[in-house]
C-alpha cells in the first residue's frame, strides 16, 4: 500500500472514530495507530449501513476499480454492450439445449460401447458412410495432450452445429459458427480435479494444457475454456434432471427427504427414538462474494451493478431461494415476550446473538456467506445464502420451516446459539408449529462448553436424553473442508457461485460422506462399547469413594444444580439494598474523617501563626475551599444513608461491631470476588482465542510475534486479576489451576454468592466427575440403540437401491438405450462404495457386545421413486421434447453472437482487473476486521 493510500485509509478511520457514539467511554486518546488496523487489533466499521465502502473504493483505488485495457491510454468499457453479448450467448445455448442434451446422451452411450476411446482415436477410426444430406464443419479441437484442426461430420439427424460437435465428444466455445471446441475428457478431468482441490483454477489448468501442447498462453483461452465448461456443467445438470424425472425422483423435496440413508430410510417395526432426525446448522462467512459495481459518471459514487442478469438457475431443491428465506425476515411475533439478558444466561457471548451485529455486513460483499444444515452423518440437507447481512434469524428459521415440512415431528437441531434461537423460534410465527411437532433446539458439544453452566444443563448434548453420543458439530467439520472454495467463489457471478457450492456439496455427499458411513458407524459403535465397558468399573469406584449407593442420585443432583444456578442469576432486592447501605456507611465514615481533618487544620490556625502575607492568604482560601467541599460531600453521604435507612426500616444506624454490618460486609466482599471472577474469565477466554489465532494457518510471522507479545501481557493481567479477586474466605484460585480449566463453565460453580457451594454434594470435583461419567454412559447406551437402527437402515437401503436402479435400467433399455446407460452409470457411481460399506458393517457385527442385526429389513416407504417401490418407466413423454427439437433450423442465424478473439481477450482482462481491485479491498477489510 502506497503512503497516499495509507493516509486516506487513516483519514477514513479517524472519521469513523470521530462519529462514534461511544467516544465518551474511551480513554481519551484520539490518536489512531494505523499499524493496529493492518495487524487486525483495531477494526474498522464499514458496512452496507453507511457509505464507507464507497468512499474506500473510490478514494483508495479510484481508476483501479474501473476496468481498463493493457494499453497506455485508459478506455471506457461499455459494460452494457458486453452484458448484452454475454446474454445473447447464453440465450443461444439455451435455445439449443434440448438438442445438445440429446447429443450428449448419444455420445455417452456410443462411447461406452466403443471402449471409452478418446476423441482422436474415435475420429480416426470411424467408418465413413455416404449420406447425401450430411455435411462437415472444420473446428480446432483441444484435448488434454493434443490440439488439432479436424473436420466433423454433420448428419441430417443433428439439430445444430453445436449439437453435432457434442455428439462427437467436444463442447463448442460458441453457440453459432464455433471455431474452437474442447473435448469432454479435458472438461471432465478439470471438473473432477477441481472438486478434489478447489484451489485449482481454470487459468492454471489452461496454462498446464498449453505447456503440454507447447504453445503460448493467451487470456482468451481461459475465457473459451470457461464458456465450454459452463455448457458442460449445464448438460450434466440437464441429464441428471431427466434421469430423476424418469425414475420418479423429482417430486418436491425428494432429495431432502432422501438425503441420508441412515437418517431417512425408515423401516417397518423399528423401535421408536426420541429424535427421528438429528441435524446441525450454522453459518459460514468464508464463502463470500464481492459486489461488482462501476464508478459513477462524476467518479464520486459507486454506480450500478455490472452483474449479468442471467436466466440460469441452480436446479437443486436443497438450495433455499432468497424469496423463501425472506419470508422469515421478521420473525418476532410477540415483541413483548422477547427474552432479556437476564432471561438468557448466554446473552452477549456470541456475536450472532447480537442483532445489531448480524444486521450489518461489509459493504464490499453481496453474499456474506452461506447458512447450512447437515445431518449427523455429514450429508448436506439445506443451503441458504446470507445476503448483505450477518447470521440473521431468518436463515435458521427458514431451515427449520423447510425441515418441518419435509420430516414432521421429533427433530433435534444443534446450533451454536441454540439457547437463544429456542426463544426466537418460540416467539416467531413458526413457534406454535415447532412446539406441536416437538422440535428441540440444542447446543453442540464444542460450542456448548463456552456457554453458561445453566445453559449447558438444559441444552448441552451430555445432559439431553435420547441424543446419544452425537456432538452436533457436523457443520464445523464440513466448513473446515468447504472453506477451500472461498477464493474461487469470491469473484464469481451469483449463478456460478451457487452452482459451484451446490456441485461441491453434491460431490462431497456422493464421494466422501456416503463411502465413510461404514467407518462412522463402526467408530461410534466401538466408542460407545468402550465407554460402557470402562465406565462400569470407574463409576462403581467413584461411587464408593463418595459413598453413593444408587445411581438415581445423579438425576437428582442434576436438578439440584439447575435450581442452584437459577437462584444465582439475580440478587434479592433486600440484600442489594443492605450492601448498598453498607457501602454508603463506609463512604459516610470516610467523609466524616476527611471533615474532621479539615476542621482540625482550620482550628490549628491562630493569630500568632499568621504572617498576613499574600501566600498565607492564598493558603487560607484553599483550606476554606477544601473544608467547604468536604462538608458538602459529608452532607451528601449523610442524606443517602438516611434515605436507605428509611427504605430498610433501620432504627439504629449500623456500627462495625453489629452483626448486620459484618454480614453486609461479607456480601460486598463476595460480590467483588464475583466481579473479579468475571474479569478473570474474560482474560482466560481472550488467552485461549489468541493461542488459537497464533497457531492458525495463514497467520504471518509478524502477526504471530504481535500475538505472542499480547499473550505475555494477558498472562500478567491474569496474575493481577487473581491477586485482586482471591481474598479469603473465598476459594483461592492459583495460576496453575486456572490455565488447566478445560471448560469456561467451570467458572460458574465458583460464583457462590449467598451460600457455600461446597456444602452441596454435587459440587465437589469427585462428584462432578462421577455425574459426568454417569450421563456419558447413559448417552452411550442411547447411541447403541440409534446405531442398531441406522445399521439396518443402511444395509436395507443398499439392497433396495441397487434392486430399484437395476429394474429401472432394464425397463428403459428397450425404450431408450442412452437413458438406460445413464441410469446404470448412476447405479455404478453409488454402488462403487457398497462393497466397502458391507465389509464395515460385517466388522461391526464382529465387535464384542454388538446387539444389533445386519439382516436387511423392509422399508416403510413405497411411493413412486422410493427404493423399495416397483418402478414403472415411461420415457416417451420425456424423449418427445428432444425429438421435437429436430425441427429447429440447423443454425439460429437471427442471434448475433459472433465473438472475436479480441473481445474474449478484453472480457477476460476486464474480469481480472475487477478481481484485482476487489481482492485489494478484501485484503484491507480482512486485516482490519480479523
Amino acid at each position: 500500500m502506497s503512503p497516499e493510500e495509507r493516509r486516506r485509509l487513516e483519514a477514513l478511520v479517524q472519521q469513523q472514530t470521530g462519529n462514534s457514539a461511544f467516544d465518551s467511554m474511551d480513554n481519551g486518546n484520539d490518536s489512531v495507530d494505523f499499524d493496529n488496523i493492518l495487524n487486525g487489533t483495531h477494526p474498522i466499521d464499514i458496512s452496507h449501513a453507511g457509505g464507507e465502502f464507497e468512499d474506500l473504493a473510490r478514494e483508495i483505488y479510484g481508476d483501479l476499480w474501473t476496468p481498463k485495457s493493457s494499453s497506455k491510454q485508459t478506455r471506457r468499457v461499455d459494460h452494457w454492450t458486453r452484458r448484452d453479448r454475454i446474454q445473447r450467448r447464453v440465450d443461444a445455448f439455451d435455445q439449443q439445449m434440448f438438442g445438445l442434451t440429446d447429443a450428449y446422451l448419444k455420445w455417452s452411450h456410443q462411447r461406452a460401447q466403443h471402449g471409452f476411446w478418446g476423441f482422436l482415436e474415435v475420429h480416426r477410426n470411424q467408418h465413413s458412410h455416404v449420406d447425401p444430406n450430411s455435411g462437415s464443419w472444420n473446428v480446432q479441437v483441444v484435448d488434454i495432450f493434443y490440439t488439432e484442426k479436424v473436420s466433423v461430420t454433420i448428419e441430417s439427424t443433428d439439430h445444430f452445429v453445436a449439437s453435432a460437435l457434442v455428439r462427437h465428444g467436444v463442447i463448442p466455445c460458441s453457440p453459432i459458427s464455433p471455431s474452437v471446441a474442447i473435448s469432454i475428457d479435458a472438461l471432465e478431468l478439470y471438473r473432477v480435479a477441481w472438486l478434489r482441490n478447489p484451489h485449482f483454477y481454470i487459468q492454471a489448468y489452461v496454462k498446464s494444457i498449453c505447456d503440454l501442447h507447447g504453445t503460448v498462453f493467451h487470456r482468451y483461452l481461459s475465457r473459451q475454456f470457461l464458456i465450454s465448461f459452463d455448457l458442460f456443467l449445464q448438460l450434466r445438470t440437464r441429464v441428471d434432471s431427466l434421469i430423476n424425472a424418469i425414475i420418479h425422483c423429482n417430486s418436491p423435496d425428494w432429495c431432502l427427504r432422501n438425503a441420508c440413508p441412515c437418517c431417512t430410510y425408515e423401516l417397518q417395526n423399528e423401535p421408536a427414538m426420541t429424535f427421528c432426525l438429528l441435524y446441525a446448522m450454522d453459518g459460514n462467512d468464508s464463502l463470500k462474494r464481492v459486489s461488482r459495481r462501476l464508478l459513477g459518471a462524476d467518479r464520486d459514487y459507486l454506480g450500478p451493478s455490472i452483474e449479468l442478469p442471467t436466466t440460469q438457475r441452480v436446479c437443486n431443491d436443497q438450495y433455499l431461494s432468497r424469496e423463501y428465506v425472506n419470508e422469515w425476515a421478521n420473525p418476532a411475533q410477540h415483541d413483548e415476550d422477547s427474552p432479556s439478558d437476564d432471561e438468557n444466561p448466554c446473552a452477549g457471548r456470541w456475536k450472532n446473538m447480537d442483532d445489531e451485529k448480524t444486521k450489518r455486513s461489509w459493504g464490499v460483499y453481496d453474499e456474506k456467506g452461506v447458512f447450512v444444515a447437515m445431518c449427523r452423518h455429514g450429508f448436506c440437507l439445506l443451503i441458504a445464502d446470507m445476503v448483505q447481512s450477518g447470521e440473521l434469524a431468518k436463515y435458521p428459521l427458514s431451515v427449520v420451516a423447510k425441515l418441518l415440512d419435509a420430516f414432521g415431528t421429533d427433530l433435534g437441531s444443534g446450533y451454536d446459539i441454540g439457547c437463544q434461537f429456542k426463544t426466537t423460534l418460540n416467539n416467531s410465527a413458526l413457534g406454535p408449529r415447532a412446539q406441536s411437532l416437538c422440535h428441540t433446539c440444542l447446543v453442540g458439544a464444542f460450542h456448548g462448553h463456552t456457554h453458561k453452566r445453566l445453559c449447558q444443563l438444559y441444552h448441552l448434548a451430555t445432559y439431553v436424553s435420547g441424543l446419544g453420543l452425537e456432538d452436533l458439530e457436523t457443520c464445523e467439520r464440513a466448513f473446515s473442508k468447504s472453506n477451500a472454495l472461498a477464493s474461487t467463489l469470491r469473484y464469481a457471478s451469483v449463478f456460478h457461485r451457487q452452482q459451484l457450492i451446490a456441485m461441491y456439496f453434491e460431490h462431497n455427499d456422493e464421494y466422501e460422506v456416503y463411502p465413510s458411513l461404514g467407518t462412522f458407524l463402526h467408530n461410534n459403535y466401538k466408542q460407545a462399547l468402550n465407554i460402557l465397558s470402562d465406565g462400569e468399573i470407574n463409576l462403581k469406584k467413584l461411587m464408593q469413594d463418595i459413598h453413593i449407593p444408587d445411581e438415581s442420585v445423579f438425576e437428582r443432583w442434576l436438578q439440584e444444580e439447575r435450581d442452584y444456578l437459577h437462584g444465582l442469576r439475580s440478587e434479592p432486592e433486600h440484600e442489594t439494598l443492605q450492601m448498598e447501605y453498607w457501602q454508603k456507611l463506609a463512604n459516610l465514615a470516610a467523609s466524616q474523617n476527611n471533615l474532621d481533618s479539615a476542621r482540625s487544620i482550620w482550628a490549628s490556625a491562630t493569630p500568632a501563626s499568621a504572617s498576613f502575607s499574600m501566600a498565607d492568604a492564598a493558603a487560607t482560601r484553599r483550606m476554606e475551599t477544601a473544608r467547604r467541599h468536604t462538608l458538602e460531600l459529608f452532607k451528601k453521604d449523610l442524606t443517602t444513608v438516611q434515605e436507605l435507612e428509611n427504605k430498610l426500616n433501620i432504627v439504629h444506624r449500623w456500627v462495625p461491631d453489629d452483626p448486620e454490618w459484618q454480614n453486609a460486609g461479607w456480601m460486598v466482599a463476595k460480590r467483588r470476588y464475583q466481579r473479579g471472577l468475571d474479569m478473570l474469565e474474560g482474560l482466560v477466554v481472550a488467552r485461549i482465542f489468541e493461542l488459537t489465532k497464533m497457531n492458525r494457518s495463514g497467520t504471518g510471522y509478524k502477526l504471530r510475534k504481535h500475538i505472542a507479545k499480547a499473550l505475555q501481557t494477558r498472562s500478567a493481567a491474569i496474575h493481577t486479576a487473581l491477586d485482586c479477586a482471591c481474598t479469603p474466605p473465598c476459594r483461592t484460585l492459583k495460576w496453575d489451576e486456572v490455565i488447566e480449566y478445560a471448560f469456561l463453565a467451570d467458572f460458574d460453580l465458583l460464583r457462590d454468592a449467598r451460600e457455600d457451594v461446597s456444602e452441596h454434594p454435587w459440587a465437589t470435583p469427585a462428584s462432578c466427575q462421577a455425574m459426568d461419567l454417569y450421563f456419558k454412559m447413559c448417552r452411550a447406551k442411547e447411541e447403541i440403540v440409534r446405531l442398531n437402527v441406522e445399521i439396518r437402515h443402511l444395509v436395507t437401503y443398499i439392497r433396495d437401491e441397487d434392486r430399484y436402479l437395476r429394474a429401472c435400467e432394464a425397463q428403459t433399455m428397450p425404450l431408450e438405450p442412452a437413458l438406460s446407460y445413464q441410469i446404470g452409470a448412476r447405479r455404478l457411481a453409488r454402488g462403487r462404495a457398497n462393497g466397502h460399506l458391507l465389509q464395515r458393517l460385517a466388522d461391526i457385527a464382529e465387535l464384542p457386545g454388538f446387539s444389533g442385526c445386519i439382516i436387511p429389513g423392509e422399508s416403510s416407504k413405497s411411493s413412486p421413486g422410493d427404493s423399495a417401490s416397483t418402478p414403472h418407466i415411461q420415457v416417451s413423454s420425456h424423449i418427445h421434447m428432444h425429438h421435437t427439437a429436430r425441427q429447429s433450423p440447423i443454425m439460429p442465424s437471427h442471434l448475433d453472437v459472433l465473438e472475436t478473439l479480441e473481445e474474449l481477450e478484453e472480457e477476460e482482462e476486464d474480469s481480472e482487473t475487477v478481481e484485482e481491485a476487489a481482492q485489494a479491498l478484501h485484503d484491507v477489510l480482512r486485516v482490519s476486521a480479523d
